[in-house]
C-alpha cells in the first residue's frame, strides 16, 4: 500500500530536542528528551546509524500534541549517552541495543510503550518486539523484520543490493576503523545523501545531528555492530542468552505498521510480502512516496500517523 504524501521536499526544522535527561539504565547513563504529557501513552521513538535523536525533531512534537508521552533516547555510542563502567565491551550488536530498550524502560518505570525504530533503532524496536511483547504495545518498524540473521550473513545477495552495502564491508576492515575514527562527518554525510536521495538537509540539520558522532565511544560500538551482524565478532557474554533467542529469528506477535520508503537508498521498497511470515499478529505494511532511509525526519507525519494507528487500535 502506497500513502499518499507531499510532492515537496520538507524543509529541515531548525530548533533542538533539548533540554535533555539522564537515567542510569543497566550498563548506560542515557541521555534522552521527553515530551508530552507524564500519563499519556508511552512511545519510544529510537534512531539510527549515522543519525540521532534529531531524527524526531518533528515526530516528538506530533505526537505530544495527541496526548503521548515521547521518550527519544540516544543510543550507546551517540551523544551525550554514555557506559557507567570503563571495562564494558563496547559492543554494538542487536542483542545490546534491544536490551538497552527494555533497562530504559525499566530505570523509567514505564510497563508498556511502542516501540518505533528505522536502522539501528528499528533492530532495537524488533529485539524489544519479539522477546518482550507484554512490554510492547505495537511496533513501527521502517524496512520491517530487522532482526539479523547472522547465520546467513555470508550468503551474498544481487549486485545492485550489494552496492550501497560498501561501508559495511569498508568496516570489517582496519582501514575502515581508522576512516571511520579520521572523518565520521565525511562518512555520514556520504551515507545521508546517498539514502534519502530526496532529502535536502542543509549544513546546519547535518551539524546538528554530527556532534553525536564525537561520543568517545562512537567508533567502537559501530564497529563492533558492523562485524558482528556478519559473524566476524564476537558478541558480548553478557547478551549471550538474548542472541541465541534471536538466532531464532523469532516472530512478532504484536501489532506492527511497517514503512518503507520508496526513496531509499540503502533498503529498497517493497511490497512487504517476502516478510509475512515474520509477523504473527496484525499487520499493516505502507510505502511511503519519495521517503528516504532517514524517513521519521523526511515524513514525520508519515511516521507520526503510523504510531498513532497503534495507540488508537
Amino acid at each position: 500500500m502506497t500513502q499518499q504524501s507531499s510532492s515537496s521536499p520538507r524543509a529541515p526544522s531548525q530548533h533542538r530536542l533539548e533540554p535533555l535527561r539522564h537515567v542510569d539504565a543497566g550498563v548506560l547513563d542515557v541521555a534522552y528528551y521527553e515530551a508530552g504529557p507524564a500519563d499519556g501513552p508511552v512511545v519510544m521513538l529510537l534512531h539510527g546509524f549515522p543519525y540521532d535523536i534529531h531524527s524526531y525533531v518533528d515526530v516528538a512534537p506530533l505526537l505530544a500534541a495527541q496526548g503521548c508521552r515521547a521518550i527519544v533516547p540516544y543510543l550507546r555510542g551517540h551523544g551525550p549517552t554514555r557506559f557507567r563502567d570503563v571495562a564494558t565491551p563496547r559492543s554494538g550488536e542487536q542483542a545490546s541495543i534491544g536490551a538497552d530498550l527494555i533497562a530504559l524502560m525499566d530505570a523509567l518505570a514505564i510497563k508498556r510503550a511502542v516501540f518505533a525504530g528505522y536502522d539501528w533503532g528499528g533492530h532495537a524496536a524488533c529485539v524489544g518486539a519479539a522477546l518482550w511483547p507484554d512490554r510492547c504495545i505495537g511496533l513501527v518498524s521502517v524496512n520491517g523484520y530487522l532482526i539479523q540473521d547472522i547465520a546467513k550473513a555470508m550468503v551474498p545477495v544481487k549486485p545492485e543490493r550489494e552496492v550501497p552495502l560498501w561501508y559495511q564491508y569498508y568496516f570489517q576492515l582496519e582501514r575502515g576503523r581508522a576512516g571511520l575514527a579520521a572523518d565520521r562527518r565525511g562518512i555520514a554525510r556520504i551515507l545521508w545523501q546517498q539514502w534519502s536521495p530526496n532529502w535536502h538537509f542543509d549544513d546546519a540539520c547535518f551539524e546538528r545531528t554530527a556532534v553525536a558522532y564525537d561520543n568517545p565511544d562512537y567508533v567502537d560500538v559501530v564497529i563492533h555492530s558492523y562485524r558482528h551482524r556478519f559473524g566476524l565478532a564476537e558478541g558480548d557474554p553478557h547478551y549471550a542468552g538474548i542472541q541465541r533467542r534471536l538466532a531464532a529469528l523469532p516472530a512478532i506477535a504484536v501489532p506492527a505498521v511497517t514503512l518503507d520508503g520508496d526513496g531509499d537508498g540503502v533498503a529498497a521498497a517493497t511490497d512487504g510480502a517476502a516478510q509475512a511470515t515474520r509477523f504473527s499478529g496484525r499487520r499493516i505494511h505502507r510505502v511511503i512516496p519519495r521517503a528516504g532511509h532517514n524517513l521519521p525526519q523526511e515524513e514525520p507525519e508519515a511516521f507520526a500517523a503510523a504510531v498513532m494507528e497503534l495507540i488508537g487500535a
